[in-house]
């Protein structure tokens, strides 16, 4: 797997993730509460915001039905759902970009349509393609003309359809492809998370990024995430929100800052103990070595010139005297001293 700059972070296999904090329209139209979205994905450790950039009229029919869990969410179209939060434009993104500059995270937004990708190119620094759209040859071209690295999420796919997709970026002039893992459940039952589907796209298309996009409910300890990190995924991204309390849109799967900052705390632990892949002793083992492994030990008091047998000898701690590696070579020699019960056997104590 190559090592890749992704907005503001070098990516390479034991890396720390790249966390998408997915704002999404969560802000539910409300500009302040974009930013103070903002500055709280800051304070829990994301390396991005990531807004979605539409108009309802260039992303839906007005006959779209609805694929969400409608308990949860009870509109009953995409095109109303989308109607109520397409608030924003190319002056609101440009003014949340300065935000994100200002709280020291990389500003994203997915495009949803060739007006959203021309006015998003200046802002961002790689381009989020939605699952939904890894089949639009149109738009995909268009992305890849801008030159820069695409995160492309794969819920709902192939692979021969993600296949197809990569094939048609990367001829379009795309820097780079990432692909994460997703799965279109809203939210997604922790039976169809499917994490072990990172290690297959990595199988699959070896030369690229492999992150996972979490539809799941949050769990207190945000195991899922941290899961997904520890089976490869170095892009993270999961939608985001003030109050996980609210009804509607996509609140009720989203993580708030607290869920942030333990899943940072839980890479922070992990990056620590997961360590070096090679087995070796360690420096600071060094002492339990020496200590803690056994010698060869005279079991009986012995007279010089007895040639050692079986019975006289045994392997206690400490490391300090010939190792038990060397039993087979110490039977049958001669010793060159007397030798009390208990005595560390050295090579020098043999003739």
């Amino acid at each position: 797997m190559p090592r890749v700059m992704l907005g503001s972070r070098l990516l390479a296999p034991g890396s720390k993730p790249y966390v998408i904090a997915e704002i999404g329209v969560n802000h539910e139209g409300n500009f302040e509460l974009a930013k103070r979205l903002i500055r709280l994905a800051g304070e829990g450790g994301a390396s991005a915001a990531k807004f979605q950039s539409y108009k309802a009229g260039r992303i839906a029919s007005k006959h779209s039905p609805a694929y969400w869990d409608m308990t949860k969410e009870p509109t009953e179209s995409q095109f109303e759902l989308f109607k109520k939060y397409d608030k924003f434009g190319a002056e609101e993104f440009r003014a949340l970009a300065d935000c994100c500059r200002a709280a020291q995270i990389d500003f994203i937004s997915t495009p949803f349509d060739a007006e959203a990708v021309e006015f998003l190119d200046p802002l961002v620094p790689f381009f989020k393609v939605a699952s939904a759209d890894l089949n639009n040859v149109p738009l995909l071209r268009q992305i890849a003309s801008k030159h820069k690295p695409v995160v492309l999420s794969t819920g709902a796919s192939n692979l021969d359809e993600i296949g197809t997709a990569v094939a048609i970026l990367n001829q379009s002039g795309a820097k780079y492809v990432a692909l994460l893992h997703c799965v279109l459940n809203y939210p997604c039952p922790n039976r169809n998370a499917h994490i072990n589907m990172i290690k297959g796209l990595q199988r699959a298309f070896p030369e690229n990024i492999v992150g996972y996009s979490d539809h799941t409910l949050p769990d207190e300890r945000m195991l899922v995430l941290t899961a997904a990190w520890l089976n490869g995924a170095l892009v993270l991204e999961k939608h985001f929100t003030h109050d996980k309390k609210l009804s509607g849109n996509d609140h009720y799967h989203a993580m708030d800052v607290n869920d942030l900052k333990k899943f940072a705390e839980n890479v922070e632990l992990l990056s620590e103990v997961l360590g070096q892949e090679n087995k070796a002793a360690l420096a600071d083992e060094a002492t339990a070595r020496k200590h803690a492994r056994r010698s060869i030990v005279v079991d009986r008091t012995l007279n010089a010139g007895h040639v050692i047998a079986e019975r006289d000898v045994t392997c206690k701690r400490p490391a300090h005297g010939i190792s038990p590696v060397f039993w087979d070579q110490v039977i049958g020699r001669r010793i060159r001293r007397d030798l009390d019960e208990d005595h560390v056997l050295q090579w020098d104590d043999l003739t």
